[in-house]
């Protein structure tokens, strides 16, 4: 039986309890406060469900994970990095990634981005705990993705791309400035082919626990993410757009 989480008491089942089919899922009930969020992540949990369900708390093995070193950009990628006119940002629009992280998806086929998820990731962004990488052309956001960052650890959750590679775009930025900058592991959640070519790989989700007991609390640069937040993050922001045409419903499930 899958266990029900009280939301008076934020405590998740060890993660060794999750069902093989479906893979991963540990429990259900709880809330979507930060003190949630943050120990669900903290602990390889994350939540995901679709409108009208509860709040199901997952954490699949293996794991699929990214370490920033290992980023892999082949020639075609190296040439859009420096040939495609975009500028890449960091936290200049939280929300407008998030919003088109859903948008598309919701009107094809249903989107796990909620309103209720929406506004507790963008609750998690103005208290410092969730970030975005932005990608332009000119003034129009074009590809992007946002997570959650503890210690050295960020935790993806989706990414979106209106032209061709900008998701992949975002994603060696954030590679390269967390490696730069401190950062150790990117989560990615479950295997696709889509990030296996950018570097990422499964390992054992008792490996993943371990890196997390190893990065999360670990000291890091103050200039992993230097700016904090501007209060106006999740209610619109300076350069934004509407919707994306291509936007899973995680990281680890972005279409190309």
């Amino acid at each position: 039986m899958l266990p029900w989480l009280p939301a008076h008491r934020v405590a998740f089942p060890a993660v060794e309890h999750a069902l093989r089919e479906p893979d991963g899922l540990l429990a259900a009930g709880g809330d979507l406060t930060p003190a949630w969020l943050r120990c669900a992540y903290r602990h390889g949990i994350f939540p995901w469900f679709a409108p009208g369900e509860p709040i199901l708390w997952w954490s699949p093995d293996p794991r699929l994970v990214l370490f920033p070193e290992e980023i892999h950009v082949r020639r075609s990628l190296a040439k859009r990095l420096r040939n495609a006119g975009f500028t890449v940002t960091f936290d200049h629009a939280f929300e407008a990634v998030i919003t088109a992280c859903a948008t598309t998806r919701a009107a094809a086929e249903g989107t796990w981005i909620t309103p209720a998820m929406h506004a507790a990731y963008c609750r998690l962004h103005i208290e410092g705990d969730a970030h975005s990488v932005e990608v332009w052309r000119g003034d129009e956001l074009v590809g992007g993705l946002y997570g959650i960052a503890l210690g050295g650890v960020f935790f993806g959750e989706s990414m979106f791309s209106r032209v061709a590679d900008a998701s992949k775009v975002a994603l060696v930025h954030l590679a390269r400035h967390l490696a730069a900058h401190g950062g150790r592991l990117i989560d990615c959640q479950v295997h696709t082919p889509h990030l296996a070519s950018l570097g990422a790989r499964c390992i054992a989700r008792t490996t993943f626990i371990d890196y997390l007991d190893q990065y999360v609390s670990a000291p890091v640069s103050s200039s992993l993410w230097p700016a904090a937040p501007s209060t106006d993050g999740c209610a619109g922001a300076s350069r934004h757009g509407s919707g994306a045409d291509m936007c899973r419903g995680d990281m680890s499930r972005e279409s190309t």
